[in-house]
């Protein structure tokens, strides 16, 4: 059988295909914006032979698209690629943030996170396929609208073909030393509003009650509970449209970070405890999606892991294991005890900024890592 470090990776081709991934802007709100990068995904995946699902979004959500890899059990379990292909950059970031080139660098919206992983590990499948390898397992590829937001539309979709597979990839980027994700810390979304007293805001100040100076209060009492193992961030705010109208609704968002469940089940409870209808202005406060704790070291991960570093030190690179926050949809995989190896993407830096960027000699690097998880998972 060919070995699956030899087959012809080329980092030139490889940015010339996701070029027109990286240019076709995927917001998550924009569910238009996300169903043509799922055409792009759609069309390319269908090119390589792959049965095809396109499965309707909802909550004004994108699609997600199925594909069943050509494999004489396809359709059975066995190794699920999961992978979201929204981002956070709006339509229009592209002007700031060209698909460029520099010199061992790329640039572009979503490349790092987490668009340039999935590709990378759908090119390890197109050179197999090219090369005739047959994989112990059949191969099965989910690509979801929603992870940016939490995953609302879809956990339910991904936990249930999840139960269907041995193995679980999740290409998310890499860890900064370039490590995998072996479990995941929760977190937990939240929803806020205040409600105050409308009034004349030159005429009559005094009468009204504003809901954006509640809030703000509020801002360092939430963000002020952080420790170093919970965390609370305040990073969406809406209020008011008139400048002469007190506020009377103001909306926010917040983000807890829990390294362990008791962590969540104190910090669910703290934020909680917020609630008020005491006073002139009332806040309310309601647990948004959340993403429940991956306890590290179950032990099909770490068989997982293992082989990865094996393969790893073979292509001559260090591959380190440990857990990470930020949140995935390995979260929900974890979670259900099913093995999973997370943040095997590229290397890079500057997700979710105008800086995002992925080492280009981590696309070979990992392309090497997908093919030979793919041939050796389950043999």
């Amino acid at each position: 059988m060919t070995n699956p470090l030899d087959l012809p990776f080329d980092a030139d081709e490889m940015i010339a295909g996701l070029k027109p991934w990286i240019e076709t802007e995927s917001p998550t709100f924009n569910a238009a914006a996300v169903n043509r990068m799922m055409d792009v995904v759609q069309h390319d995946l269908a090119a390589l032979g792959a049965r095809v699902e396109r499965i309707p979004g909802r909550m004004g959500l994108g699609d997600s698209v199925r594909a069943t890899m050509p494999h004489p059990k396809a359709g059975e379990g066995g190794i699920l690629l999961l992978g979201h292909m929204d981002t956070v950059h709006p339509v229009g970031t592209l002007k700031q943030l060209p698909f460029k080139r520099e010199g061992d660098i790329c640039y572009g919206p979503g490349l790092m996170d987490m668009k340039g992983g999935n590709y990378v590990f759908l090119d390890a499948l197109r050179k197999l396929l090219a090369a005739g390898v047959e994989t112990p397992l059949p191969v099965t590829v989910l690509f979801t609208p929603d992870e940016e937001i939490g995953t609302p539309s879809t956990r339910e979709l991904i936990e249930t073909e999840a139960k269907r597979h041995k193995y679980i990839l999740v290409p998310e980027p890499a860890r900064p030393d370039g490590g995998a994700v072996i479990g995941r810390y929760a977190i937990a979304r939240f929803n806020l509003q205040t409600r105050g007293k409308p009034s004349h805001a030159g005429w009559a100040l005094a009468e009204g009650r504003s809901a954006i100076a509640e809030m703000a209060k509020s801002v360092a009492v939430i963000e002020g509970m952080t420790t170093d193992d919970c965390t609370f961030s305040l990073g969406v705010f809406h209020a008011g449209q008139w400048v002469n109208c007190v506020s009377s609704f103001c909306d926010a968002e917040v983000l807890s970070m829990a390294k362990t469940q008791e962590l969540l089940d104190e910090g669910v409870a703290k934020m909680l405890a917020l609630n008020s209808d005491s006073g002139d202005v009332i806040m309310e406060v309601k647990r948004g999606v959340t993403r429940p704790v991956w306890e590290p070291n179950q032990p099909g991960t770490m068989a997982m892991l293992k082989l990865a570093q094996e393969i790893a030190g073979e292509i001559g690179f260090e591959m380190s294991g440990a857990s990470a926050g930020g949140g995935s949809d390995g979260n929900f995989t974890g979670f259900l005890g099913l093995p999973t190896l997370d943040s095997i993407g590229v290397r890079g830096k500057g997700l979710h900024t105008l800086t995002e960027h992925i080492e280009i000699d981590s696309l070979v690097e990992r392309a090497k890592l997908a093919a030979a998880l793919y041939c050796r998972l389950g043999a």
